[in-house]
């Protein structure tokens, strides 16, 4: 317990702590130097336009490995986190019949569990990145997943303008917060609501911090638990952490953002 609440209290961003890690990891300085020199660089290219910059970001990444590009080091903890996701959902009342919206649904790492298991025509995919959906589609192919029809759609905001009103069940967005800046948070909590069904939830990961709030290269963002409730508040929506989901083997916590007085 104490030395969690010390990991949480950490700043990635301090110059210190990248001292101690480079100390303790001196087989990882070379690949953070590569990756601070392709951050200068992109962020160069998309200054103040934080979507251009990710999604170059991710142009690079699913150009050496798609699985990599997603967080997943491996296949086989590609398919941990895609089923850990899928039964977290389904122990919360996820059924075939639900409409789910998946933000940042990537090369569909709990995508293709999600499509398999609803209805045709349920599972909505969206993402920033065009490289990343075409290795999405390639895992429709893969898993034989045509005649479920998922629709996997490129966006470049949060604002789900072209989606109805009302029409979803479940929203999910794993591991994207921890990607994002406030601005886009906000975005995102600002119109989630409307596209909520009555008594639907959006749940979402992000990197919590019990310190101070800060980011690493633009690419990992940290933040405190109450400052997210505190947007989602704003908003009018509530917002309740997920214990249950502390206890599994993924390193980021949850937030339940719920728009009525009802809940699945």
């Amino acid at each position: 317990m104490e030395s969690n609440r010390r990991k949480l209290a950490v700043n990635r961003a301090s110059v210190a702590h990248k001292i101690r890690y480079a100390a303790r990891n001196p087989r990882r300085v070379a690949p953070h130097a590569r990756r601070t020199a392709r951050d200068a660089w992109l962020w160069l290219r998309h200054p103040r336009d934080h979507v251009a910059y990710y999604r170059a970001v991710m142009a690079s990444d699913a150009a050496r490995d798609a699985d990599l590009a997603v967080g997943s080091g491996s296949k086989k903890r590609w398919l941990a986190l895609g089923r850990m996701q899928f039964d977290y959902l389904r122990g919360h009342g996820l059924t075939p019949a639900h409409r789910m919206l998946d933000i940042g649904c990537g090369n569909l790492r709990a995508g293709w569990r999600f499509i398999d298991y609803l209805d045709p025509g349920r599972y909505y995919g969206i993402d920033i990145s065009p490289d990343i959906l075409i290795s999405a589609k390639e895992t429709v192919v893969a898993y034989a997943l045509q005649p479920k029809l998922p629709h996997l759609t490129l966006t470049r905001n949060l604002t789900f303008d072209f989606l109805p009103a009302g029409h979803f069940d479940i929203v999910h967005a794993h591991s994207v917060f921890s990607h994002s800046p406030p601005q886009v948070i906000e975005e995102c909590l600002a119109n989630v609501g409307r596209v909520l069904a009555p008594g639907g939830f959006f749940d979402f990961t992000f990197d919590r911090t019990e310190g101070r709030e800060h980011h690493v290269l633009r690419e990992d963002f940290y933040y405190r638990t109450e400052t997210l409730v505190g947007m989602a508040e704003r908003q009018g929506l509530r917002a309740e952490f997920m214990d249950d989901w502390e206890s599994l083997p993924h390193g980021q916590s949850k937030l339940r953002i719920s728009a009525g007085v009802g809940s699945m």
